[in-house]
């Protein structure tokens, strides 16, 4: 079996030896062999172990791919596709939510559309929940102007309701896009008043190509990941 130095691996990437060395710290990569002089030795397995964390990161951000490389790593191959799994389910979540939002802004209107009730209002933890988001982070929203729920008679408890919840979805998008939450706010109310949408259309058509972007960086990672596990065998 081929040997491999630090450098060799890092030299492949543009990374420097130390951050090699960091992700075999945090185990992203299998720990290496020593010498008796304890230099670390690497093989093929590791330089397609640190391709494919490269590629994961690229596809689902660094923390996710951390946490699928240490499941890999520990022999967890479920937990491992499972968090895959959920890296493809929030992609089609938001294409889901991209289409609506398009879909919307065909039939906006100069006046706000009529408030449309096909299910019971949610709480702020219902929708916390449904988002993947804590409950502070919608209240940051709502500080932001970005939701408008109504309050429960007596309770004063925060309702939100159809058009609510279509709100916080394209936020949620939004956000992960990196915009910040002033300009959301911005886009939001255009939706929900149909002021011009203009920005709202240049927002979506940059998100649609990141949706498209990260659907072929998903599946590069899924090839170098199998790869990986071949070379781990």
């Amino acid at each position: 079996m081929d040997t491999l130095r630090p450098s060799d691996l890092a030299r492949e990437h543009g990374l420097s030896t130390q951050a090699v060395r960091n992700y075999e710290r945090d185990g992203f990569i299998p720990e290496a062999r020593r010498t008796g002089s304890g230099y670390r030795v690497y093989t093929e397995e590791h330089a397609a172990a640190l391709r494919a964390f490269l590629a994961l990161v690229r596809a689902y951000g660094h923390a996710a791919a951390g946490r699928i490389m240490n499941a890999l790593n520990a022999g967890e191959r479920e937990r491992a596709l499972e968090l895959i799994d959920r890296g493809h389910l929030r992609l089609l979540r938001d294409r889901e939510t991209l289409a609506a939002v398009r879909g919307a802004i065909g039939h906006l209107t100069a006046e706000p559309a009529p408030a449309r009730f096909t299910g019971p209002p949610l709480t702020v933890g219902e929708l916390a929940r449904r988002l993947d988001v804590t409950a502070a982070t919608i209240r940051n929203w709502e500080q932001a102007g970005i939701l408008t729920p109504e309050r429960e008679p007596g309770t004063g408890y925060r309702m939100f309701r159809d058009e609510d919840v279509r709100d916080a979805e394209l936020a949620h998008l939004l956000r992960r896009g990196d915009y910040p939450l002033e300009r959301i706010a911005t886009v939001v109310r255009q939706v929900r008043t149909a002021g011009g949408t203009e920005e709202l259309a240049l927002a979506l058509e940059g998100w649609g190509r990141r949706l498209t972007e990260r659907g072929m960086a998903m599946l590069e990672a899924a090839g170098l990941v199998g790869r990986y596990l071949q070379a781990k065998g």
